[in-house]
């Protein structure tokens, strides 16, 4: 399966959570935010969310501000 990950392809296993792909990309880190196909995807639901064929995925650093 293949999915774009901040605009970069990968290759991800079928049944790979997004949970799953981050930690085995080095990529899971507290303060992190994921968009799903321009969707805003919960932390909590990282570890249910299956990654599918054709998924983009954007990465970033939450930030709070005022």
């Amino acid at each position: 399966m293949q999915i774009l990950l901040n605009d970069v392809p990968h290759t991800c296993k079928p049944g790979e959570t997004v949970q799953q792909l981050l930690i085995r990309l080095k990529l899971d880190c507290p303060g992190s935010a994921l968009a799903l196909n321009q969707t805003i995807l919960p932390r909590e639901q990282w570890e249910h969310h299956t990654v599918q064929d054709g998924d983009a995925l954007l990465l970033f650093q939450a930030i709070a501000g005022g």
